[in-house]
């Protein structure tokens, strides 16, 4: 990925964060089918610096085959992101040497994996998947609360996948390479949006100015 100094994040808990917040990504392999892709949801799980990647794929698809025969996967994680308009810059109007761009924030991951489909470790990784999602509802849902004939059926038809976190880096594109007027604009541009991802987007501009005022 390309990762200009004014974007480049290593703060690994800052990174993890946004696999934490935005746990489907792009699974990414490149092997003997060629070019393959899919949206999978993951748990980080590991101990500080063995951190890893589970997740789990319909048996039918071909992507854990190529996992098992070596492929080294690439994961995305897309967090927040937006278009900049130009004439929100304070510098248009003094000299209109402006251009749109997008503001984004992305981690991505490579590192070894392996495939599993033993019944242990199937049944923890999607217990672990629902408990990340399901705990903070009123009526969390449980894989206990299906009968167990039909969760083992379901187990059938999934393959587990684990990838240990050799590599991880993120780049966070936040308008820091604006001045500092600039970047007030795109926060007040992005206020009169009014979306909900404008919205996340400038509360992450704001608290990036607020940082660099100190």
């Amino acid at each position: 990925m390309y990762e200009p100094a004014h974007f480049k994040i290593e703060d690994r808990a800052a990174l993890f964060e946004v696999i934490r917040a935005h746990p489907l990504a792009q699974l990414i392999t490149a092997g003997p089918g060629g070019l393959m892709a899919n949206p999978i949801p993951f748990v980080l799980t590991g101990e500080p610096g063995h951190e890893v990647l589970r997740a789990h794929l319909a048996r039918p698809n071909p992507q854990w085959q190529e996992l098992k025969a070596g492929a080294e996967p690439l994961v995305i994680f897309q967090s927040v992101e937006h278009y900049v308009s130009p004439s929100w810059y304070a510098t248009k109007a003094e000299t209109h040497k402006v251009v749109p761009t997008w503001n984004y924030i992305v981690v991505q991951v490579r590192g070894p994996a392996r495939v599993d489909d033993s019944r242990e470790w199937l049944h923890g990784q999607i217990d672990q998947l629902t408990q990340q999602h399901e705990a903070s509802r009123a009526q969390p849902w449980s894989v206990n609360d299906a009968p167990e004939p039909f969760i083992e059926a379901q187990m059938r038809g999934i393959v587990g996948v684990e990838i240990a976190i050799r590599q991880i880096s993120g780049k966070f594109k936040l308008s820091q390479n604006r001045r500092i007027e600039d970047q007030q604009g795109v926060v007040a541009g992005l206020a009169e949006d009014g979306d909900a991802q404008a919205e996340a987007m400038r509360a992450l501009i704001a608290a990036h100015l607020a940082r660099t005022a100190r």
